[in-house]
């Protein structure tokens, strides 16, 4: 399950919301400075608290030990059993020099562990207005686009639960922004609005006898309540997560429901129960709530302009003064989901780049104090937290506590041996170290309407433990390939196991080079995530990775390229299982994912154009460069494919190139294959290689 869509699965209000946090890996850690790797007890009474520490001046003090923090709950003194201090430098995307844009890499892997920010971007379209949805648009896309780190991952989800308009974690800030364009706010008109056409209509009935209420009052309750209770899911599913911090940014004009109206609304209890349970799970995840009124500084002009002539009662409250309440009360909400996380809230400012400075800094250098609770009662209470300093001259922020849970607690069923892992694993919101990975997918044309997608597993041979017997080296692999769709169901998926029975020679060439396998998923056209794991049976070493996929439609586009395939002399010397019987007398070697390649090797690529003008006599050129950073070309080859030659279903060129990498110095590569028809249409890709 995605993270995308497990959170917009919004329940209906009146039922409680799925459990996100199931089924959540193995904690990790985050990256650390001068601190041994951290690893986590999961028990029911463990917290975590992020404590951020800043010395006069506001500057981040990075010199604390354990020993300099006192931890209280509810007055007692707690013990720190986890500390650790994280300080995530802001990286930038590589980019050849002679291009502003990077150019999105088509090989994923866990080499090195994930250590960068998590945010989840929640677009609040059920509280933000029709008309004020591109300034939504235009603040989350300013977050993404500057604000985002290369070693970051973010989520997009909208609260109505649009699963065609989220997106899973990524750092993709291409599709994170495509995700942003396709929000649309769906707030309702004004209460007081409503309340005012109600009473122009009701003119001389008295009021005394049938009291003047909210004709939306339902559904604006339906609106809140699905908003909290996708809120409450994401923080859940955001509690697998342990060891670093955790950000919600919550782009909306909050809750527009009066909820101190006990009497004159009917959800008004309902609702403040639901904000609590939210707040709750929120606190309870370590999920810090930063909240953005896209209004910015506002008086709702657009409202007032809709007010009539206000009747003569002032205590109707129908006129500009009852729009101020309802802000009021909306920017209200805002305020509690943050201060009560550990966030903050920016409303009624137009700066938007300064809370984004503000929701980076919070979340790139803190230390994260963990203990287990002396009170493991399930009372479902809050409970105070202190953060106290033994140094004086310090200021600490951390959140005030947060609300235990209730209940009996869920209880899992014991895992089986060996899936259970690497099943955690995948299931995780980010990439797993451990187990060494390299992936890489292309897809080709398949059998109508689907694509054949093209996946190679490479794993680092370091990593795998054999055990000898009778002078064979054994071990057995799990790799499982999932490709999730945009509405986060699972459209294929490829397990395999794969016992090794190595010789000598076989097992040294494997510890050496590594091991590598390749497999076929088979989808539709559309985007994907692509969940890749694999675990080794001797060490228990489990790993996963994400790729971002986008599947053309390659029975419609009239014309278009497959992906990129590619093989080299270099990587011939890693033990293949299971080679691609449809690339292997297309290629001299097992298609890869190795990226970084010595002075002097071959690379041989191969692609497929498929063209739909056959019935026009044409030609199409074909061309392969390879271009230095700097923007010089230093190898060229083209070809020209007639019209003439397009036979069978696949309707398309094989096209097969060797890039010779002798005299090439070490640096950064832009590998190109460009189709161009002579009828106009253009296809092309791009990977960006590495020279040592």
């Amino acid at each position: 399950m995605t993270a995308a869509a497990l959170v917009a699965q919004t329940p209906p209000p009146q039922t409680p919301p799925a459990t996100a946090g199931q089924g959540q890996p193995a904690p990790t850690s985050p990256a650390t400075q001068s601190q041994p790797p951290v690893t986590f007890k999961v028990e029911i009474n463990y917290v975590e608290i992020d404590a951020i520490v800043t010395d006069a001046q506001g500057n981040f003090v990075r010199d604390l030990k354990k020993e300099d923090f006192q931890v209280t709950e509810d007055g007692k003194a707690q013990s720190v059993a986890i500390f650790s201090m994280v300080d995530i430098p802001v990286e930038r995307a590589v980019a050849p020099l002679y291009t502003s844009t990077p150019i999105e890499p088509d090989v994923q892997t866990n080499e090195r562990e994930f250590a960068g920010r998590v945010y989840m971007i929640l677009l609040d379209d059920l509280h933000t207005a029709g008309l004020r949805s591109q300034l939504v648009r235009r603040a989350a896309k300013q977050f993404i686009e500057r604000f985002l780190g290369a070693n970051d991952m973010a989520a997009v989800v909208h609260t109505s639960g649009r699963a065609d308009a989220s997106q899973d974690f990524t750092s993709n800030k291409r599709l994170l922004m495509a995700a942003v364009d396709k929000f649309m706010g769906k707030k309702l008109r004004s209460a007081t609005l409503e309340k005012q056409a109600e009473y122009n209509n009701r003119r001389g009935t008295p009021m005394e006898s049938d009291p003047l209420k909210d004709p939306a009052d339902f559904e604006r309750g339906y609106q809140a309540r699905a908003m909290l209770s996708t809120l409450k899911n994401a923080a859940e599913f955001l509690s697998g997560i342990r060891g670093r911090r955790k950000a919600l940014l919550f782009l909306s004009e909050g809750i527009d429901y009066d909820i101190y109206d006990v009497f004159g609304t009917s959800s008004a209890t309902q609702i403040l129960d639901e904000t609590r349970d939210a707040i709750g799970t929120a606190t309870r995840a370590n999920v810090a709530i930063y909240s953005i009124d896209p209004r910015g500084l506002t008086t709702m002009g657009d409202e007032v302009m809709e007010l009539t002539a206000p009747p003569q009662d002032p205590s109707l409250r129908l006129n500009a003064q009852g729009l101020q309440d309802e802000l009021r009360l909306s920017q209200d909400s805002l305020r509690v989901f943050s201060e009560e996380t550990g966030g903050f809230a920016s409303v009624n400012s137009n700066d938007f780049a300064k809370a984004f400075d503000r929701v980076v800094r919070d979340n790139s250098s803190y230390y994260v104090l963990g203990y287990y609770s002396t009170n493991e009662r399930r009372d479902g209470r809050f409970r105070k937290v202190s953060v106290r300093l033994n140094r004086p001259g310090l200021e600490v922020r951390a959140r005030k506590g947060y609300v235990a849970p209730r209940g009996r607690a869920n209880t899992p069923p014991p895992p089986k041996e060996g899936s259970a892992a690497l099943r955690e694993a995948i299931n995780s919101p980010i990439p797993i170290a451990g187990l060494t990975l390299r992936t890489f997918a292309a897809p080709f044309k398949g059998v109508p309407p689907k694509a054949s997608v093209l996946i190679a597993v490479e794993i680092d041979g370091a990593d795998l433990k054999f055990v000898e017997k009778g002078g064979v080296f054994q071990n057995q692999l799990e790799v499982t390939a999932l490709a999730y769709d945009e509405k986060g169901k699972l459209a294929d998926s490829k397990p395999m196991t794969l016992k090794l029975d190595l010789r000598p020679q076989t097992r040294d060439a494997v510890e050496k080079n590594g091991f590598r396998l390749t497999t076929r998923l088979q989808l539709a056209p559309g985007r994907y995530q692509l969940r890749i794991g694999g675990r080794e049976a001797n060490g228990g070493l489990v790993g996963s990775v994400l790729n971002d996929l986008e599947v053309p439609d390659y029975w419609k586009v009239p014309f278009a390229m497959s992906g990129l395939a590619l093989t080299s002399a270099s990587a011939a010397r890693t033990p293949t299982a299971a080679p691609d019987p449809e690339l292997k007398d297309l290629l001299p070697g097992p298609p890869i994912a190795v990226r970084e390649f010595p002075t002097g090797d071959r690379l041989v690529l191969y692609t497929e154009v498929y063209d739909g003008e056959a019935a026009k006599p044409h030609g199409v050129d074909i061309t392969t460069t390879l271009t230095a950073d700097e923007g010089r070309v230093l190898f060229t080859t083209s070809e020209e494919r007639k019209s003439t030659e397009l036979e069978g279903p696949r309707g398309g060129y094989g096209y097969r190139a060797e890039v010779p990498l002798a005299n090439v110095a070490p640096g950064l590569y832009v590998l190109q294959v460009e189709a161009r028809s002579r009828l106009g249409p253009v296809a092309a890709r791009q990977v960006l290689l590495k020279v040592r």
